[in-house]
């Protein structure tokens, strides 16, 4: 009986933990094409009757990176404020969800009180399908193709494409100028493995968008499951 009451006074205890209410913890953004960095913003008011103080924000990535209004991390009762997450957008495209984790003064090192949900749609000027061609040691030393096709209403045409590897032959193949293209890759041996980054040039108008890379690869056999055998 002792042990039933502690577990419900813990219990009422979180359940009335001081936290701070959010309008939102979820965002969408639309990031424009030529934006190196993308924010989001979520209000929230401490509705409680309790100072709250913001202690700490992960987002498990470092392109990801917080800040709290006015630097201002103890918030009295019916007091608001913004927590801004910047995304470095980097290479990454299409849409990337992250998650920046919150914690309060009240919270546990290991779970923290607030999680704030983003999704970042960003445009593609230049798709690529798919970025990595692949063969195995052994394989027949066959042609392989990457489509390249451009954003419609972009008039975007390659320039140069260069190798990091003489182990692989590449030829570019305009399907329609400024909007279609194809990269044919072709190993020269599939005897031994091999990787090559292929570098595509273009004269796109926005520099974030001007250079693409793609991937060759001969890789060797994976083991079968269970084997302690090595294969190099």
């Amino acid at each position: 009986m002792k042990l039933v009451m502690i577990l419900l006074m813990m219990l009422t205890a979180s359940l009335h933990a001081a936290s701070l209410e959010f309008a939102e913890t979820s965002k969408e953004i639309a990031v424009a094409m030529d934006a190196e960095t993308a924010t989001a913003e979520f209000a929230f008011t401490n509705k409680s009757d309790k100072t709250i103080t913001i202690k700490r924000s992960d987002a498990g990535c470092t392109c990801v990176s917080a800040v709290v209004s006015g630097g201002k991390f103890s918030y009295a009762p019916g007091e608001s404020g913004t927590i801004r997450a910047t995304f470095e957008i980097g290479n990454y495209s299409e849409t990337v969800e992250k998650i920046l984790a919150v914690w309060l003064d009240s919270d546990s090192p290991e779970v923290p009180s607030v999680k704030l949900f983003m999704k970042f749609k960003i445009p593609v000027l230049v798709k690529l399908e798919p970025r990595t061609l692949k063969w195995t040691v052994g394989d027949k030393a066959e042609p392989k193709t990457i489509k390249i096709s451009m954003a419609e209403g972009q008039a975007i045409h390659i320039t140069n494409v260069e190798s990091s590897s003489e182990a692989f032959t590449q030829e570019v193949k305009k399907i329609k100028d400024g909007s279609e293209y194809e990269l044919v890759v072709t190993p020269k041996s599939t005897e031994d493995a091999h990787l090559a980054i292929f570098r595509i040039d273009t004269d796109c108008s926005l520099p974030k968008h001007r250079i693409q890379q793609v991937f060759g690869v001969v890789r060797r056999p994976t083991a079968p499951a269970g084997s302690d055998l090595s294969i190099y």
